[in-house]
């Protein structure tokens, strides 16, 4: 399914992608539990027994990688002998093909000296490789370091990725039926949308199906798209990188004409809802998913001014509550607890708060100050 934009834009967005890139990334948490592991800071990705790739036959490797939005990073790649491939065997097997702008098949990107993107930019087809297989690496770390999930589908398989699907696709979507995340070019400027919080929204739709397995339509569809936008955001906060900072925004680096949604404020994008309303579910499931990211933001970060990595937020509530937050660490905790125990294909906005409820409660207790702010959060974007 593809993701449709707001009205300011013709072009599409982001959405349910599939394509699996078998990147590697450097930033990869510590594999300890996941109620010791912090999702704001991420590791080395430099595991044991990965070598330099120099030697006399194939082994696991780590490279350089210039990417068109995470600027600099390392990359876990698999030295043939030969030439080196953008594939990852530290992460159950993950690739990264260049589809050639094509809708079928792809090719596996190689490198002779593990050096990849040239100066990041789109002139070099590596370069949207690098965003790739990096995102699909954090990915991977964040739900395997932070949440405990082996993998999208919780067994260890690593997904294929593949960039410069199509001719000027300005779009990503995740394919069940390939285990695979595909990624286009924005018309406009070149640029892949392997984004970090693309591919987390991407492979995230993965994550959904292989637990909840939400809906694509009426409110499970909009609760679908906000947890796909809600992880994906945690996934660029986790990754910690210098040059795509974590934010509240979905796609902002791609298109020149703003975010494609946002949380704090959703309405802003023109197209989402802020508010739970009776008519959402008769909505296009992106404009119906404003009310879950809105109330992640108020749960993590509480409502009013902030601001974030130099980034200013301004949070509305329904009833004009003031709220605190308790930070996106256990709000993420909480929310994907909810999803992968107590979510189905038929959750609605008011089973959802249930569901986050018992999750908190499962979490830190029901008598706890969370339990009590994921009831709050809630009300104030109008579920009660």
């Amino acid at each position: 399914m593809t993701h449709p934009t707001s009205s300011r834009r013709t072009r599409l967005a982001v959405l349910l992608g599939t394509a699996a890139v078998l990147t590697t990334t450097a930033m990869t948490a510590p594999a300890t539990a996941a109620a010791e592991t912090p999702y704001g800071t991420a590791g080395t990705g430099v595991g044991p027994g990965i070598g330099t790739g120099i030697g006399p036959g194939p082994v696991a490797a780590i490279g350089t990688g210039h990417g068109q939005h995470a600027g600099t990073v390392p990359l876990s790649t698999y030295f043939t002998g030969s030439a080196y491939q953008l594939r990852d065997t530290t992460r159950g097997n993950q690739r990264t093909l260049d589809a050639m702008n094509q809708t079928g098949g792809g090719t596996l990107f190689t490198d002779p000296d593990n050096d990849w993107g040239g100066t990041g930019t789109p002139a070099d087809r590596q370069s949207a490789g690098v965003d790739a297989h990096y995102a699909t690496a954090v990915t991977w770390d964040f739900y395997k370091g932070v949440l405990g999930r082996n993998g999208i589908r919780g067994d260890g398989t690593g997904i294929t990725s593949r960039v410069h699907y199509g001719n000027n696709y300005p779009n990503a979507f995740f394919d069940p039926s390939c285990f695979c995340a595909n990624y286009g070019d924005d018309p406009a400027t070149g640029k892949t949308l392997a984004t970090l919080d693309i591919v987390g929204h991407e492979l995230t739709h993965g994550v959904i199906a292989s637990t909840a397995g939400l809906g694509s339509s009426g409110e499970p569809g909009g609760l679908g798209e906000g947890t796909a936008d809600i992880l994906g955001t945690a996934i660029e906060f986790f990754a910690d990188n210098t040059t795509d900072v974590g934010d509240y925004f979905i796609g902002e680096r791609v298109f020149t004409d703003g975010p494609l949604r946002r949380m704090d404020h959703p309405s802003l994008d023109g197209h989402s809802r802020d508010y739970w309303s009776r008519d959402i579910g008769t909505l296009d499931p992106y404009a119906a998913s404003g009310p879950a990211r809105h109330f992640f933001y108020l749960l993590a970060e509480g409502s009013g001014p902030k601001e974030i990595n130099k980034i200013s937020y301004d949070s509305p509530t329904y009833d004009g509550s003031k709220l605190l937050g308790i930070g996106r660490d256990k709000a993420v905790r909480i929310w994907y607890r909810a999803l992968s125990t107590y979510m189905t294909s038929t959750t609605n906005y008011a089973r959802a708060r249930t569901a986050t409820l018992t999750a908190a409660a499962d979490l830190y207790g029901p008598a706890s100050a969370e339990y009590g702010r994921v009831a709050a959060a809630w009300t104030a974007v109008n579920v009660r």
